[in-house]
This record gives C-alpha cells, structure tokens and sequence, in this order.
C-alpha cells in the first residue's frame, strides 16, 4: 500500500479512547503532526503526564468518561471520522483479578464503541487488541494471523479472554450499514492491531512495575530458560501501524476497491525476538540494579502466580488501594516471559506497508535515557532486604535494652548480652545507634539541599531510618553529581 504519509488523516476529525494513556497520547500527537483537523482523547482520567502537553495544541480536546458508560461514549464519538480504540482494562497486575472491571470495559466498552461508530457514521474504526487472543501459554514460534483464536474457556486471566471476545465483535463488525440517515449505503470498516509488548520513554504498565521489583531486590530468579524468546514493539513504531492500518480502512483510494485492512488482524513488533530478560538486561545495568542470575521453571513459577492470584483474590474488595502493592506475578505474566511465542509481521508489511521506523537498539537507548533521568529525579535507596536488617535489628535491640521480660524478649535480651554483656550496655549502644542514625539523616538532608533539592526531606527520613545504608547512595549521587 503506496499513500502519502497523511493520507485520510489531513483536514479528519479523530477520537482516540484511552488518549491520555503513553500510547494513545504517542498516537495524538502524531495525527495533529501530521495535519488532523481535530484530537479527541477520550479517557477516564482528566490528567497524566502527556495531557499538558497535548493541551498546548488548539486542535486537542479531551472528554472525561468511562467507556462502561454508553452514553459517554456516544457523546466523546459524535463527528468523528475514525476512532482508534485503544481503552482497555486489566492488562496486568492487581487489575487482571477484577473480572467485572474487565468485561465492562474491554466487551460492553467495545460494544459501545461499536453503536456509537454505527450510530453516528463513522467509516473507520481501528480497534488495539493483543496477542493474548491466540496465545494462552503454548509455544509459538513465527506465527501469523491464520491462527485460530486461544479457546474462551483456556485463558488463564480474564484480560486475554475479554481482549479475543472484543476482537472479534470488532471483526464482525465491519461491512456493516451505518444507521445514520446521511450516509445511506455506505458502511463501518474495521481493523484490529495486535501489538506485542510495549516500551518506550513513559511506558507505565510494565516497565514501572519491573523496575520497583528491581530496585527492591525483588528480581531474583529469571522465568524460563534462556532460550526462551518473546517480541517486544517500540512506542513510535506501534503508532505507525496505527496509522497504516487507518489508511488501509480508505474507500476512497483510486485504483483500490475494497479496503485492503477492512476485516483483518495484523501482529505488529519491533520483528526482533529475544529473551525478555535479556532485552531488559542493559535498562537494568543502567540503573545499576540486579539482574537475576538464577532461573525458575514455568511449572514452578505457576505455583508462585497461583499463590499470589489467591492471595489477591483473598483481597479483592481492596484491589484498588493505593497501599496495596501489585502482587509478584500473576500466572498470564508467568507465560508472557517463560513461553516462547513471537509473530511474524509480514502480512501488516505486505498490506498496510509497515516496516518499524525505530530499531530495538535505538528503542531501548531511549528508554535507557528517560529512565536514568527518571532516577536522578527520585529518591534512590537500598533493597527491602536492606530495611528488613536495619529496620528489625533495630526493634530488637530497644526490645533487648529495655522492654520486660514476657513474650520473646527474654530470649533476645540474652542473645544481646552474648555480645554487650550488660543490659546498660545495651542501653548505651541503641542511645548512641539512634544518634548515629539522627546525625546522618541531618547530614544527608543538608548534603541533599545542595545535590538533589527536591529530595531533600526524603533523604532526611530515609538515611534516618537506615542510617549509611542509605547515605551510601547520596554520597554516590553527589560524586557522579561533581564529576
């Protein structure tokens, strides 16, 4: 497919659901680069880190609602020339256990989607799905968009099964009549984008989550063996095939009859399959964090993720905590990394002319970029291991040096005086701990006025807390900081 790169996006009027998310923010600036006469982000949220800068442009405008609600829907889609929908809900963490959630969103969503695209004429409906709708934890190796859907009843989380349920709605959608009286005989054409996994400068579903495990120390074993191989898609060029695929849903190109996209699926990667540890393995080294050295098998990383879906499943009614923090994993996160399953993307290449703009290693240097940038910004600080020792050798000792005897106590006042030999001594020793401790928190809080200002306090608190397990890392900004 030969068109000009602005080819029915000029002078159109676009809605993006989920256009406030890291891809869909990605996709709204592009179609107002490339001359979109009106954005539309429809999202639940009203704020994230892209929305000020979408605002800047006159052409933006966004629509708070939420996708379960048909007449939202039907409101942010009015006038529209194509939607992109890219909303969805349950991708991964403690938002995979909640199938209600799930299923208002991804199928009742879609289905709103789909009235309101019928109901007010729009032509192109370009649907965001997943590879989860024929993968479901068998190996796969180059596979395309001839295979069958995963069976409903063998997904393993309800994400992949309300993704493959919505797709499929989307697909039998098109060729369908539009209802809106002035645009008699003409119909809704569809798509549906299979992205592999995302990354990107400000991915937020999966990158966020694995660096917080590293930066805890709670990274220690790989899932699966090494050979074990995944794709991976960079931001720009998933945004690309979004926009091929809404050009191969043109009636109007001459010299072409049927839209070449109207109907079909397409599998869209970086075409680079690798091991997902080792894909991740440089980001890690960057931010000079641990990379996991032993392995676990699918088998037994099963039983790890099934623990932890119980034990969330347990907590459901507090899911949406803020203080509750995502599980491990999950058992359809286990797959995802310990699986071997990866696709070709000859077919979005021979229809739609997709061929990735950005390299894997161009991807990753700026991802590596943002988040070394990310981590000068924040508070850095040791392992929870780390916290476990200071935190809990703390509590021992004052409960050594000066709780009565009930409980345990007695024990740990007797291990104590194996090396301090008198209770007084105790006494002294947790006295002169607490005022190390307090010293090198006001240490680290005027070191840190000078090299990381905005920290300040946190590093007070924290170096507090732990003492020169978390100084050490001051210490080490402001020597970077100086050279």
């Amino acid at each position: 497919m030969h068109l000009s790169e602005n080819e029915g996006i000029e002078d159109k009027v676009f809605v993006v659901t989920g256009g406030l998310g890291f891809v869909g923010s990605a996709l709204c600036l592009e179609l107002l680069r490339r001359g979109a006469r009106r954005v539309t982000a429809f999202d639940i949220k009203s704020q994230t880190p892209w929305s000020d800068k979408l605002r800047l442009n006159p052409a933006f405008h966004c629509i708070q609602g939420d996708l379960g609600s048909k007449q939202d829907v039907d409101n942010a889609l009015q006038g529209a020339d194509c939607v992109f929908h890219l909303a969805s809900f349950g991708m991964s963490g403690k938002e995979m256990l909640q199938y209600g959630r799930v299923d208002q969103v991804n199928i009742n969503g879609t289905c709103h989607v789909l009235d309101a695209c019928l109901d007010h004429g729009i032509r192109r409906l370009v649907y965001v799905s997943t590879y989860n709708v024929v993968y479901g934890g068998k190996e796969i190796v180059n596979g395309n968009e001839t295979l069958p859907y995963f069976p409903m009843d063998g997904h393993v989380d309800p994400y992949g099964r309300s993704k493959a349920f919505a797709e499929q709605l989307v697909l039998k959608s098109n060729g369908r009549p539009l209802r809106n009286k002035d645009n008699s005989g003409k119909c809704l054409y569809t798509c549906a984008v299979r992205p592999a996994a995302i990354y990107g400068p400000g991915e937020e579903r999966h990158l966020p989550r694995i660096m917080t495990l590293a930066k805890w120390g709670l990274l220690p074993f790989r899932i699966g063996d090494a050979s074990v191989k995944t794709d991976w898609v960079y931001v720009d060029n998933l945004v690309l095939a979004l926009l091929l695929a809404s050009m191969g849903l043109l009636d109007d190109i001459p010299g072409r009859g049927h839209p070449v996209a109207a109907g079909q699926p397409y599998f869209i990667s970086d075409g680079n399959p690798v091991n997902s540890f080792e894909f991740l393995s440089p980001l890690l080294n960057s931010l000079d964090y641990e990379i996991p050295k032993r392995s676990l098998s699918v088998t037994h990383g099963l039983l790890l993720g099934n623990f932890f879906w119980g034990l969330y499943s347990i907590m459901y009614p507090w899911l949406n905590q803020k203080w509750l923090p995502q599980p491990l994993m999950l058992p359809a996160e286990v797959y995802k990394v310990g699986v071997t399953h990866f696709f070709s993307f000859l077919k979005a290449k021979e229809e739609l002319g997709y061929i990735p703009l950005v390299s894997p290693r161009e991807g990753m240097a700026a991802t590596i970029s943002y988040w070394q940038e990310r981590k000068r910004r924040s508070l850095d600080g040791p392992t929870i291991y780390a916290w476990l020792f200071v935190v809990v050798g703390m509590l021992l000792l004052f409960a050594a040096a000066f709780l009565p005897d009930f409980g345990p106590v007695p024990l740990v006042r007797s291990f104590g005086l194996l090396f301090f030999r008198s209770v007084p001594m105790l006494r002294v020793v947790f006295v002169l701990a607490v005022a190390a401790h307090v010293g090198e928190g006001i240490y680290a809080w005027k070191l840190a006025e000078r090299v990381d200002p905005a920290n300040s306090n946190g590093w007070f608190w924290q170096t507090t807390a732990l003492g020169f397990f978390s100084l050490r890392y001051l210490l080490k900004r402001s020597k970077s900081k100086n050279h």
